[in-house]
């Protein structure tokens, strides 16, 4: 069975390269958000398995997503991703529901794989 991932991001461009690359590595891309307010809509009508994350977000940024998603009463598994590197958000990451981080450049089925297995 496929793993089902939301993908949110502002940027129309990334969520369609996301969407590309983890369905040729074998993901179901059920739904994708722009921003947070859509993010936890999708959630809720489409229940993915997993939550694809940008931290920087329009309306909210993605450690309060994470935050509220993660106190839901079946919530997904979250993954955080950025243009820049972990280590620039300090110890947010860490203390962050999500179960890792990773940087949009390093994107890929496999890294997904490895936090959500």
């Amino acid at each position: 069975m496929q793993p089902t991932v939301l993908i949110v991001d502002d940027h129309p461009s990334f969520r369609s390269f996301a969407r590309t690359m983890l369905e040729s590595e074998g993901f179901r891309v059920v739904g994708e958000a722009a921003d947070a307010a859509g993010a936890l809509s999708a959630v809720v009508e489409l229940r993915p398995a997993i939550v694809l994350l940008d931290v920087q977000l329009p309306d909210l940024d993605g450690f309060e997503v994470a935050r509220r998603l993660a106190s839901s009463a079946d919530p997904p598994e979250i993954v955080l991703i950025s243009t820049r590197r972990a280590a620039a958000y300090g110890g947010r990451v860490e203390a962050s529901p999500a179960r890792g981080f990773i940087a949009k450049a390093s994107l890929s089925g496999a890294a997904l794989s490895a936090l959500v297995a």
